[in-house]
């Protein structure tokens, strides 16, 4: 076991990657933080960047968060079959401290990302980050999820909002899809990854309540634009 501690480590330097900074700074030579609302994730880079950069941000936040549980899971426990995946195990087959590191890569991922080091703490607020931790731990609780996302965001068009919510409930769509197939120390991580993205939230939770919180456009504002 004298290589575990390495997991949750890795975890965290693997979320402090910022991409959406380092995208922008590539492609506009500026500083993503001083345009929009000053996040690094993937609605602000699209924002101010447009569609095509949104993305690889979004897509490289979840795949930082994806890859941080199957490396979890590689170093954690190696004596597996390679075709048993983490979402088709149970207690009975996986032994629980096992667990107690994947849950920890958890936690570690989306500090990370939230409070990269290379940007003095200020990061994202980890919905992408978590959305591929989600992809990774349980599919079919993310897909649910997902779906409740786009319908929050169709009705009311707030994506800080969607957020909040999806948050919320990713954990009990979870615990509904796998029950017992985790052990609580999986539930316990999920819940503190939703805190964590929430509490990222708060600002917009206090714009929400004032009615000034930016609601979603299909069409983006470019920096080219917006200069």
């Amino acid at each position: 076991m004298s290589h575990y501690w390495l997991i949750p480590v890795l975890a965290y330097l693997l979320g402090s990657i910022p991409f959406g900074y380092l995208f922008y700074r590539w492609k506009y030579g500026g500083d993503i933080r001083r345009e929009g609302s000053g996040n690094i994730g993937a609605t602000n880079v699209m924002r101010r960047a447009g569609a095509g950069l949104g993305a690889a941000t979004l897509a490289c936040d979840a795949a930082k968060g994806a890859l941080a549980v199957v490396v979890a899971d590689f170093l954690g426990y190696q004596t597996l079959p390679t075709s048993h995946y983490v979402y088709m195990r149970t207690t009975s087959q996986v032994p629980v401290y096992h667990y107690a590191w994947i849950a920890s890569a958890m936690v570690a991922v989306l500090l990370g990302h939230i409070y990269t080091p290379w940007l003095r703490g200020r990061g994202g607020k980890g919905v992408a980050t978590g959305l591929g931790v989600f992809l990774a731990l349980a599919p079919r609780a993310l897909l649910l999820a997902l779906l409740l996302f786009i319908l929050v965001v169709a009705i009311w068009r707030f994506i800080s909002l969607a957020s909040i919510v999806t948050s919320l409930t990713l954990p009990v769509l979870i615990w509904w899809q796998y029950g017992s197939a985790y052990p609580p120390v999986v539930y316990a991580a999920a819940s503190c990854c939703a805190l964590l993205v929430i509490w990222r939230h708060r600002d917009n939770l206090r714009r929400l309540r004032a009615g000034q919180e930016f609601r979603f456009q299909w069409k983006t504002k470019t920096r080219s634009a917006a200069n």
